[in-house]
């Protein structure tokens, strides 16, 4: 089943996080507070943030609009990572940064931006956009797992490996709770039809 086959997807969130450790692995709860600056005790939790030198449009350092707010990742697409780089053992949420784990969303990480996430306790929300995969993440992961081969991890395998399955981040609509076990209907964004062209205009 693909992004396109239904309008709304249910889903369900394996595990939630939140951390603010140097290496940016967080820890995981059973539940947690989401704020509109953010999630609580998460190193990503602020309405702005300093512009990265080759990856935003604005100058290095420039303060702008924090639009990573929270990241999630799909418990599928880790596997597939997982496989990938033939890995002896799982990749985690907890291990690669991500606030939410979740399961059940076909291509998690194309979600388009605007696409809405609800979740049981009220929380909304917001895709910005896909989570690329870093040069810092992939050389944590290849100095913490080992390889059913034996052959040793390259420092850029993960990145390799997750080139369309990182995730995705986004920002908070709606503040309120989020716990392991939930629900999370997914409204996919699709333009508004009166936003499209008719076919038979002249």
């Amino acid at each position: 089943m693909g992004l396109n086959s239904v309008e709304n997807i249910i889903g369900r969130v394996e595990s939630v996080h939140s951390g603010s450790n140097e290496d940016m692995s967080k820890e995981a709860h059973s539940s947690i507070q989401v704020e509109l600056v953010g999630i609580v005790g998460d190193k990503h939790r602020s309405f702005e943030r300093s512009a990265w030198a080759g990856w935003d449009k604005q100058p290095e350092g420039t303060i702008r609009r924090n639009e990573r707010q929270w990241s999630a990742v799909s418990a599928e697409e880790l596997v597939e990572i997982q496989k990938a780089m033939d890995l002896t053992k799982p990749l985690t949420a907890t291990c690669i940064g991500a606030n939410l784990c979740l399961s059940g969303i076909p291509e998690l990480s194309r979600l388009p931006k605007g696409t809405i996430l609800k979740f049981a306790s009220g929380v909304v929300l917001s895709v910005e956009e896909y989570n690329h995969p870093c040069n810092y993440m992939s050389e944590k992961v290849a100095s913490l797992y080992k390889t059913h081969s034996g052959d040793e991890i390259l420092l850029t395998a993960f990145s390799r490996a997750a080139k369309l399955t990182r995730g995705i981040v986004g920002v908070v609509e709606v503040a309120g709770e989020i716990s392991a076990g939930d629900d999370v209907t997914v409204e996919i964004y699709a333009p508004p039809s009166w936003l499209k062209r008719s076919e038979n205009r002249d």
